[in-house]
């Protein structure tokens, strides 16, 4: 199903929906300098070679071994530059904790640039998010919020059993997407990003350009707060009210909904006409 494109802003506050569009996706956001290299950052696999060398000095010697077109460089054994193969963009780097790591591409050298194609869905299964557990986020003590039956009242340790499981943490309501304009919206979304495992995905944020009508042309930052088994590779699953829910329905235990949720059970299509919404929970 297709909607207008003068329904994207009323779909993200009136809890309406949209079915899949494809989008552009932009990863979280590592500071590249103009000489195709950043602090903070590394690429996975796909290593050549290393070699004991400042860091200043990785990517003049990525340069002259062959093959090479990106590298990394960390403090390992007194200062590594770890060299890689095959055709690779900025856009595949991600963000690390250490401040003193650095990472770059070769100009020219199998390089690419742009972004990634995907596709996003929408959902809202009421469940304790995935990226609400203990050790979910790489490197940090940290966890996204869940909330009790009330969709207010924030749980202040991640070890709440999920209400899809019997327990009593659900998703918290401020977890919606909100509109900042016409052409750019906040939101939290379910994402499966091929190379990055969960714990490195887990509170990253995205910026998805819509490439299709009817949202072509329109923005969305996303934060990912969950995964699950039925979400693709570069599939964003956009947190909506309404939005479908899925594999699971945690809206029963929540606020009373029917055994399929809200509107129609269809995966990741939730309610179709808007006259629907009448029967969603005030909460």
């Amino acid at each position: 199903m297709q909607v207008s494109t003068s329904l994207l802003i009323s779909i993200l506050v009136s809890l309406a929906t949209i079915c899949p569009v494809s989008a552009r996706i932009v990863k979280r956001a590592v500071n590249w300098n103009g000489n195709h290299w950043a602090f903070r950052c590394d690429f996975r696999g796909r290593d050549l070679g290393n070699a004991q060398v400042r860091g200043e000095d990785c990517g003049g010697r990525c340069a002259q071994t062959q093959g090479c077109t990106h590298f990394t460089w960390t403090g390992w054994n007194g200062g590594t530059c770890w060299m890689k193969y095959g055709t690779v963009s900025k856009n595949d780097a991600y963000e690390t904790g250490d401040p003193n790591m650095v990472c770059g591409v070769i100009s020219g050298s199998g390089t690419s640039g742009g972004a990634a194609a995907g596709r996003t869905t929408r959902y809202w299964d009421c469940c304790k998010p995935s990226c609400s557990w203990r050790g979910k986020v790489a490197g940090k003590d940290t966890y996204v919020q869940s909330c009790r039956r009330d969709g207010y009242s924030v749980f202040n340790h991640p070890d709440a059993t999920s209400g899809c499981n019997g327990g009593e943490a659900f998703t918290c309501n401020n977890q919606q997407p909100w509109a900042i304009n016409d052409q750019l919206a906040y939101g939290f979304a379910a994402a499966h990003i091929p190379g990055l495992s969960e714990q490195d995905r887990c509170c990253a944020c995205y910026k998805l350009d819509f490439t299709s009508a009817p949202l072509q042309g329109k923005s969305m930052i996303v934060q990912v707060t969950n995964s699950g088994d039925d979400v693709g590779a570069n599939q964003f699953d956009l947190q909506i009210p309404g939005g479908g829910v899925g594999l699971f329905n945690g809206c029963a235990p929540q606020w009373g909904a029917p055994g399929d949720g809200w509107g129609s059970k269809i995966w990741w299509c939730g309610f179709t006409p808007r006259l629907l919404c009448t029967s969603f929970t005030n909460s």
